[in-house]
């Protein structure tokens, strides 16, 4: 049985972490309402971004000179993965499960034959990922996801690396793996497809036959062509869904912390319960193993 000394220094030590993962949990609770407010600022301009995208994309025959952000590059062998986690830890399971959702697509595009490739935006990723697939890595973006406030300059640096290696022929296919946030609670692993950009889905009575399903009908005219127009919007829509991207996970990572560090807390406190207990125990066995001492050596005498 542990001495009541090595009780003591066990529940002063727990006490300490208490302090410590209480005060995180604050910091957390500080630093999510101002990432939230601004993950939540972006999503709608990031929808109408998204939604005025489709409806240009609706009205384009998609030929061989359409942009080659909206019709790939004709192939389907290598897959780029950009894969968003923190770059600290102590959040929980909110870099754990993206990492596993990451590599459950890399073994599944690989499964298909598929060439994949990985660029690494957080700390906490590349060090899971670089365990199995370091060979893989294109890039890794490290001081972004960290940030008190994240800029679209920040994702403006991955977007303009993505489009660079996209234009030299590193990849034929982009998609977006990121922490989607949707509440202080739940924050959901997603994947996304960047490059080519995704047609939005109509039914086959609104298809122009002519155009051997090809040509999508809208409702609007636009000048100049939607063939010009998607040259310039498609890659800013690469840096709108990347820089929400980045925001959701920012928001996602405090609320997952404060969640973690509230769990820690209050385990702490059960710890420390449980420890003063077995304190009083072991002082009043102490106490009453010196009481029969006594009266033993009383009668004795």
């Amino acid at each position: 049985m542990p001495s009541l000394k090595e009780y003591r220094d066990r529940i002063a030590s727990v006490k300490s972490t208490k302090k410590i993962t209480s005060a995180m949990k604050m910091v957390a609770a500080s630093k999510l309402k101002k990432a939230q407010d601004q993950a939540e600022a972006s999503q709608p301009y990031a929808s109408a971004m998204a939604e005025m995208m489709s409806r240009v994309a609706a009205g384009v025959i998609v030929t061989d000179a359409s942009p080659r952000l909206l019709i790939g590059t004709g192939k389907d062998d290598v897959h780029l993965l950009v894969v968003v986690t923190a770059d600290r830890g102590l959040c929980g399971g909110f870099n754990g499960n993206l990492a596993r959702k990451a590599r459950e697509e890399i073994l599944h595009l690989e499964a298909e034959g598929k060439t994949v490739k990985l660029l690494l935006v957080g700390r906490k990723g590349r060090d899971v990922l670089k365990r199995n697939f370091e060979n893989r890595f294109l890039k890794t973006f490290t001081g972004i996801a960290g940030k008190t406030r994240i800029e679209f300059a920040d994702a403006d640096q991955v977007t303009q690396y993505i489009l660079e290696a996209f234009d030299a022929g590193e990849f034929d296919k982009c998609s977006l793996v990121y922490n989607e946030f949707k509440s202080v609670l739940t924050q959901t692993p997603s994947i996304h497809q960047l490059i080519p950009f995704s047609l939005p889905e109509v039914d086959t009575a609104d298809i122009d036959t002519a155009n051997e399903g090809k040509h999508l009908d809208a409702p609007y005219t636009f000048e100049p062509e939607e063939d010009a127009m998607l040259e310039e919007l498609l890659p800013k829509n690469l840096g709108v869904q990347i820089y929400r991207a980045l925001l959701d996970s920012a928001a996602g990572e405090q609320a997952a912390r404060m969640t973690a560090m509230d769990n820690a807390t209050r385990n702490a406190g059960d710890r420390i319960n449980g420890l003063t207990l077995e304190y009083n125990r072991a002082r009043q066995a102490a106490i009453t193993k010196e009481l029969i001492e006594i009266i033993s050596g009383a009668e004795a005498v």
